[in-house]
């Protein structure tokens, strides 16, 4: 097995391992185990970086076996500058989820960790896999185990939130695998993505295929207006449950955006720009506005995750380097800043079983540390220099002038609403006098609480002040991208 296998198969072994050890008595060395298993797939992963050969294109990290001889399917695993990071970031992620669910978690500990190891794995498959329907199986193998951590441990409308969630991306699922077997026809028999890249489709055979791939891409992401399962979701989901779902689970969209809907569809992709530019630009401004009036955290911390997403694929669809890195950008940015949101609302609802702003209010006074953090990670959620958060949308927006000065004026507004009703929410939550009762008696942060967000803190501070890691690793693979696009817009 190679260093891909063993990302995507260690936190599955892990997964159906803890499945197996059922009863809640044994929950301590359920919660050891997933750890355990948690820090070994992120270790598996680290050698990726490290290994990863600068200025090519070419996939690396390459595995290639058959599958189902038959139909021409192989296991076929590769990473380039686009996929490898989203690797290390969805193992890193799952370390800090089932760190954050030691205590809250108290009910079928052990589905709930094997849930989220498994998830992981089949999350990784998604970024890895070259093979069309090896891709189609992990990209709809990833709806079991988030349906089931939504509906089993989620709010009181739990179970309406699983099947809005399963509904919304199962039917767009079906459009893309409509797309993929005319493609084995048209190739001749070949699943191969790469081979899928150098087809020679007429301009109306690209534009079904390209909305074929929107369907189920912009409901993952999700784009407006298919984005209105994302706040629902959100708000019933157990902590770790909206911490992945904004981490990863939305990039698995955008990232097909850039493996299919591009390379595949070039011309569509061109044609129809000017939808997808209007449709980010909506999510960017308006989804910003309608985040500003929310009174639950959990629900405003959603529709900003809209919001920032539209940067991620107005930033695809500029067709420059500086748009589409700064899109993949944002959203590593975007899967280290969000779960950060997301588990310090977490933090305050183990403690005082509320997400509503009106709950809560001079949390600084009680929790100075944990405040610290939040405040960090508000001004990383608003795009401040020196966090991770700046430095996508700053490349978008870039990107976007050099394009259409009027299309990045209106991108750059989203700063403005972003910094708006996040410090609005920062201000009612944590600062002034204490409000009531329950703030009072507020406990601060304990040392589990503190390592996972001091873990994230790190990640979101080095990003902000060092992105050259990132940007260095994708250079390539970006600029063979864009070449391909034109190249095929040209001819």
């Amino acid at each position: 097995m190679g260093l891909l296998s063993l990302a995507i198969w260690i936190p599955i072994f892990f997964g159906v391992v803890l499945l197996a050890l059922g009863r809640d008595e044994q929950a301590g060395a359920v919660r050891w185990i997933a750890l355990i298993g948690s820090v070994i797939s992120l270790l598996v992963t680290l050698p990726l970086y490290r290994g990863f050969q600068l200025g090519t294109s070419a996939m690396q990290f390459v595995e290639n076996t058959s599958w189902i001889e038959r139909f021409n399917v192989n296991y076929h695993l590769g990473v380039d500058g686009i996929s490898v990071w989203f690797v290390i970031l969805t193992a890193f992620i799952n370390v800090i989820v089932v760190i954050a669910s030691w205590e809250s978690i108290t009910s079928r500990v052990n589905q709930y960790m094997g849930a989220f190891l498994i998830l992981s794995g089949l999350m990784i498959g998604v970024f890895c896999a070259l093979d069309g329907i090896l891709f189609y199986v992990f990209f709809e193998a990833t709806l079991i185990p988030m349906y089931l951590i939504i509906g089993i441990w989620g709010g009181p409308n739990k179970i309406y939130a699983a099947f809005k969630f399963f509904l919304y991306t199962l039917l767009g699922s079906l459009l893309m695998l409509v797309a993929l077997i005319f493609l084995y026809a048209k190739s001749g028999g070949s699943f191969d993505i790469a081979t899928w890249h150098q087809l020679p489709l007429d301009s109306h055979t690209q534009t079904l295929l390209f909305f074929a791939f929107l369907a189920a891409f912009a409901v993952k992401v999700p784009m407006w207006p298919v984005h209105t399962w994302l706040p629902d979701v959100h708000v019933e989901a157990p902590t770790g449950g909206s911490a992945v779902l904004a981490a990863i689970m939305l990039k698995l969209g955008a990232y097909g955006f850039l493996r299919f809907s591009l390379p595949i569809a070039p011309d569509a992709a061109h044609e129809w720009s000017w939808l997808m530019i209007a449709l980010s630009l909506t999510a960017v401004v308006y989804v910003g506005l309608v985040a500003m009036v929310q009174e639950d955290m959990k629900k405003l911390v959603a529709y900003s995750s809209v919001a920032h997403m539209g940067f991620v694929t107005l930033g695809f669809f500029i067709f420059n380097d500086l748009g589409i890195s700064g899109g993949i950008v944002q959203m590593i940015a975007h899967g280290f800043v969000s779960a950060a949101m997301f588990l310090s609302i977490g933090v305050l609802y183990d403690r005082v079983h509320s997400r509503e702003i009106a709950s809560y209010g001079g949390v600084i006074n009680t929790m100075p540390k944990f405040a610290a953090f939040a405040l960090l990670f508000a001004m990383a959620n608003c795009g401040l220099p020196g966090t991770a958060g700046f430095v996508g949308e700053w490349m978008v927006i870039l990107g976007a002038v050099k394009f259409n000065f009027w299309i990045g004026f209106a991108s750059a507004t989203a700063l403005i609403f972003g910094a708006a009703y996040t410090l609005w929410m920062f201000k009612r939550v944590y600062l002034g006098p204490v409000a009531n009762d329950d703030v009072k008696e507020l406990k601060d942060i304990n040392a589990r609480e503190f390592l996972m967000l001091l873990l994230l803190a790190i990640a979101v501070l080095a990003m902000g002040l060092y992105p050259k890691p990132f940007t260095d690793v994708m250079d390539a693979s970006v600029a063979d991208l864009i070449k391909h696009v034109a190249v095929s817009k040209l001819n």
